[in-house]
C-alpha cells in the first residue's frame, strides 16, 4: 500500500525530530559531564573507571529536591538529620584511592542518601552499606533500588562495628569521622586491602589510607578533609 505525499511529510518529520532528540544531552547530563571535567580530572584523578562512574550516577536524585539546582556544584549538601552528601571531589578522591574493581568486595559506612554507593556500585559487582540512622538507611535503600542499584546491600547499624558476616573486605570506604580508626574495620580489611577514612575532632580532621600487607596495618595522611562526626546507636560521638 502506498503512502501518501502528506504521510510521507509526517513520518519524515518524526524520523527527524527523533533523531534530533536522539544523542542530545540533558541538562544535568551537560552539568555532570562539565563536573567530573572541571572538578575531578582537572585536579587530578585520572582513573577512567571512576571518572566513568561519577558520570553516569545521576547525583541530583540523591539529593532533597531543593537543592538540585547545586547538585553538580562542587560542594557537600544538606541531606536531612544532620546529615551531607559529601563534595564531588571527594567522592572521586576517596573512591580511586581505594581503587576498586570489579571484584572487589567493598564495604561503605555511611549510607547517607546512596551517592557514594552508587558510585562504588557502577564498578563493583556488590557493595555492602551501613547508615546507622534508619530513616536515611531505608530512604537510601529505596532510592538506590529505585534508581537500578540491586548490587547495594544497605543495613541499619552502627559502621563502627563494621559487617562481620560479609567480611573480609577488599575495599572500605568510611564517609564519617571517628576520633579513632575503628578496630572492628581494621580487623575486617582484608589481606592487600584499602580503607580510607576520615579521622578526628569536628574541626580537625585527616584523610587517611589505611592499607594492610603481611597483617601489619599502615597510615597515610591524604589531606585534611571536614566530615560529619560517626555516632554511635546512642547518638553519642565514637
Amino acid at each position: 500500500m502506498m503512502m501518501s505525499i502528506k504521510n510521507i511529510l509526517i513520518l519524515i518529520i518524526v524520523l527527524s525530530i527523533a533523531a534530533t532528540s536522539y544523542g542530545q544531552k540533558t541538562d544535568y547530563e551537560i552539568e555532570r559531564n562539565t563536573m567530573v571535567e572541571n572538578d575531578i580530572k582537572a585536579r587530578g584523578i585520572k582513573n577512567e573507571k571512576v571518572l566513568e562512574a561519577m558520570r553516569s550516577v545521576p547525583r541530583h536524585l540523591f539529593v532533597p529536591k531543593r537543592y538540585r539546582k547545586l547538585a553538580y556544584a562542587d560542594r557537600p549538601l544538606p541531606i536531612g538529620h544532620s546529615q551531607t552528601i559529601s563534595q564531588p571531589y571527594i567522592v572521586a578522591l576517596m573512591t580511586a584511592l581505594v581503587n576498586p574493581k570489579e571484584d572487589t568486595r567493598v564495604l561503605e559506612i555511611g549510607t547517607g542518601s546512596g551517592y557514594q554507593a552508587a558510585v562504588l556500585a557502577e564498578i563493583c559487582d556488590t557493595v555492602y552499606s551501613i547508615e546507622i540512622i534508619p530513616d536515611l538507611g531505608k530512604s537510601a535503600r529505596k532510592r538506590l533500588h529505585s534508581n537500578g542499584y540491586d548490587n547495594v546491600k544497605v543495613k541499619i547499624g552502627d559502621g563502627y562495628q563494621g559487617w562481620p558476616k560479609y567480611a573480609p573486605f577488599d575495599a572500605i570506604i568510611v564517609t564519617a569521622a571517628p576520633h579513632n580508626v575503628p578496630k572492628p574495620l581494621k580487623e575486617q580489611l582484608a589481606e592487600g586491602g584499602r580503607m580510607i577514612i576520615p579521622v578526628g575532632s569536628d574541626m580537625n580532621q585527616e584523610l587517611y589510607l589505611i592499607k594492610k600487607k603481611d597483617g601489619e596495618i599502615t597510615e597515610q595522611d591524604v589531606i585534611p578533609v571536614r566530615f560529619v562526626p560517626m555516632i554511635n546507636e546512642e547518638g553519642g560521638r565514637h
